[in-house]
């Protein structure tokens, strides 16, 4: 073969493969490791086998009822509305705001236990694969339940990065965009607009069967990771006045993300490996995080039946949030207003006369220590050491007395977002 027919063959070769993997395999019984996509993980119809059964008794007329209990420890909601006080009494319902005590789906994907602070994803550690994978292996991992092998992980990683350019249409979205536009905002709206421009997944247009077929779904997949980086940082260049660039087909996922915000087009510019490195870590870390608002936020709109990027964009509406992702920012914005160490004492006053709000400290499932901190706490001082340490991170971290009249007056300790936002934004955007 001559060397100018061996690029074309190498081209073929790929596509054959990308081929492959996106084609459905065929998920009979007899051939169950040939399925690449687990089944979705749908909302439970019979709540798991029964186990025993829970009596109740109504002190409100004495009736004594039996409701089931799986064998997951879970009973049905409905199961209580047979529970009336006679006549025109609709029955028992459940008031669980913020699902505190409610399960909406049964799923395998992943595991908190905010008591013992363990975040586990398929079984496998935060911190083991914080330390020992990239994010796409990660992706991988979440997606289809096993890591990948050598020669899966280069075929996802091609898929991936070939749903990286975004349509030119999304970008003059983007750019029509106020320049003080929050970035989250421009994202959402991105987003949203990638369904008009992929109609081949709007179930409006398509039918409602379309997301049956393993090939769209893995289609809708590849392209959303693929695309959200470039969105994502098409987004903050907007915000800096600056023109999107386009992404790199020779860099990994981090690198990618990276190079298009600080490369300001240069094609040769390689960003910092070990930078790189954290952000992919930081990605992983945030990759999976059970009935979370945003992922309760896509799960209700896409059980209506629309487009995933519909959905995906109600979910990034949701982490926009400050009692949410947008909690980040929130803690940035009151550290700067705390400004110095020698003011966190007036600041502390203020939050016990409840004048003012404290961020950052304390998690609505960690009630111990987040799994994550740990990891996060040492990529800080690894990015610290490279670009530098901005003096408002002592007001969090590293100046115990002052440490613990922030746990007297809150009762918790710091969270990991105290210091993750610094290191984004050091990371991300030092060389803006």
């Amino acid at each position: 073969m001559s060397s100018s027919e061996e690029p074309f063959s190498q081209v073929q070769a790929r596509l054959a493969v990308l081929a492959s993997h996106l084609a459905a395999p065929d998920c009979s019984s007899n051939n169950l490791n040939s399925c690449v996509l687990e089944p979705w993980c749908v909302s439970a119809q019979n709540g798991g086998s029964v186990g025993l059964s829970l009596t109740i008794i109504d002190e409100r007329t004495g009736k004594k009822y039996q409701v089931p209990v799986s064998s997951e420890g879970t009973i049905r909601a409905t199961d209580l509305k047979k529970i009336t006080t006679g006549k025109g009494d609709k029955g028992l319902k459940v008031y669980d705001p913020g699902y505190l005590n409610t399960a909406p789906v049964r799923s395998s994907i992943s595991y908190i236990d905010g008591d013992e602070g363990i975040l586990r994803y398929r079984g496998y550690p935060i911190e083991e694969l914080a330390e020992s994978s990239t994010f796409l292996e990660v992706a991988y991992l979440l997606m289809y339940g096993n890591l990948p092998s050598e020669s899966q992980l280069a075929d996802w990683e091609f898929a991936v990065s070939q749903h990286s350019a975004v349509p030119q249409g999304i970008l003059d979205i983007i750019q029509s965009m106020p320049h003080d536009a929050h970035p989250m905002g421009v994202l959402v709206s991105a987003m949203s607009a990638l369904s008009v421009f992929h109609p081949d997944a709007n179930p409006a247009l398509r039918g409602q069967e379309i997301y049956k077929s393993k090939q769209v779904r893995d289609k809708q997949i590849a392209r959303i990771i693929g695309k959200a980086p470039t969105i994502a940082a098409a987004a903050y260049l907007r915000m800096a006045g600056r023109p999107p660039v386009l992404p790199s087909s020779t860099l990994s996922y981090a690198e990618n993300f990276l190079y298009m915000l600080d490369s300001m087009g240069n094609r040769s510019y390689k960003p910092n490996p070990r930078l790189a490195r954290v952000l992919d870590i930081l990605f992983i870390l945030h990759a999976e995080h059970e009935m979370n608002c945003s992922t309760a936020a896509a799960r209700h709109l896409a059980s209506g039946g629309v487009d995933v990027y519909t959905a995906l964009a109600g979910a990034v509406g949701a982490l926009y949030g400050p009692l949410h992702g947008g909690a980040n920012e929130a803690v940035l914005k009151m550290l700067g207003e705390i400004g110095t160490v020698e003011n966190i004492p007036e600041f502390i006053e203020g939050v016990k006369n409840r004048k003012r709000k404290m961020s950052g400290f304390g998690h609505r499932v960690y009630k111990n220590y987040d799994p994550r901190a740990k990891v996060i706490k040492k990529l800080a001082e690894e990015v610290f050491s490279i670009v530098g340490r901005d003096p408002l991170i002592e007001v969090c971290i590293n100046n115990p007395p002052n440490y613990f009249l922030l746990h007297e007056a809150t009762n918790l300790f710091p969270h990991l977002i105290c210091f993750k936002y610094f290191m984004i934004e050091l990371e991300c955007f030092h060389g803006m």
